[in-house]
């Protein structure tokens, strides 16, 4: 009896042992890929008003090819072509990234070539500038990064109407319960008059209260003209967004203190920095 219940118990372990390695043999793993290899219709990318609508810049790349134990993934493989200025090696905030999903080639306007240099890089029109573009891979999940080469390219921008039109008077006010004025309107001036930095851009530094809200007055005096937030009241990133004529409230910084904010019509987008 001692004898069979020892095979039933050697019998055991020699099966799990078998259930363990076979287990451990199906599994996946991650064996390697190739670096997409990327390349563009043009180096030398021409910009216009005239010919905005036209085909700028045709980029193209190679499938990675993921490659795991039991072969070719079958995961959907997502792309993001990045375009960011010769140097920042892809570290510049304002970057600008595009995500493909499956697909190998993506093709760029001019209006929309221009747009991502002036309004995204924040790069000055009339000058030529160096750039970098480079495409990065992973699978449907976002895991596994492979990334391309790097291409260099050249553009000089256009100068484009401002997303946001200016004040026709010139100037630019700020007023709301986050200002030392409140909702009182025509506010104290000088101090919450904004200063005047070129055609396109105004600056202001302000004490502002945390969590209220305030507005861009072009008129002082007169609620008939505004500009606030593109989404409902207070729905903006309290570190500056997107703005527009008669848009809604704008929420402060969460901690009471003095902030410079920056009102760029050129680009539509206001910023607010601690100080």
């Amino acid at each position: 009896m001692k004898k069979i219940s020892k095979l039933m118990f050697l019998s055991s372990i020699l099966a799990i042992c078998f259930w363990a390695c076979t287990k451990d043999e199906n599994k996946n793993y991650f064996e390697g890929g190739t670096a997409p290899v990327l390349s563009a219709s043009a180096t030398a990318v021409s910009l216009s008003y005239a010919n905005a609508a036209n085909e700028a810049v045709k980029f193209t790349w190679t499938n990675p090819n993921y490659q795991f134990t039991t072969g070719l993934s079958s995961q959907s493989v997502n792309y993001v072509l990045e375009i960011d200025t010769t140097g920042a090696n892809f570290t510049n905030p304002n970057k600008k990234a595009i995500s493909i999903s499956q697909d190998l080639a993506l093709s760029i306007t001019v209006g929309q070539f221009n747009d991502y240099l002036l309004n995204q890089l924040v790069l000055l029109p009339g000058m030529q500038h160096n750039l970098d573009v480079r495409v990065k891979a992973t699978l449907g999940n976002g895991a596994v990064p492979i990334i391309s080469n790097v291409l260099k390219l050249t553009a000089t921008p256009y100068t484009i109407p401002p997303k946001v039109a200016v004040p026709a008077s010139g100037a630019l006010f700020l007023v709301g319960d986050a200002t030392p004025g409140g909702w009182t309107n025509p506010v104290p001036v000088p101090a919450q008059q904004f200063t005047k930095v070129s055609d396109t851009k105004y600056e202001i530094t302000i004490a502002l209260t945390a969590g209220k809200s305030y507005l861009f007055l072009p008129v002082n005096g007169d609620w008939s003209a505004k500009y606030g937030a593109i989404g409902a009241n207070n729905s903006n990133s309290p570190d500056g967004d997107d703005f527009k004529p008669s848009g809604g409230d704008m929420l402060a910084p969460a901690v009471s203190a003095t902030y410079k904010i920056s009102v760029d019509f050129q680009r539509g987008k206001f910023t607010v920095v601690k100080q």
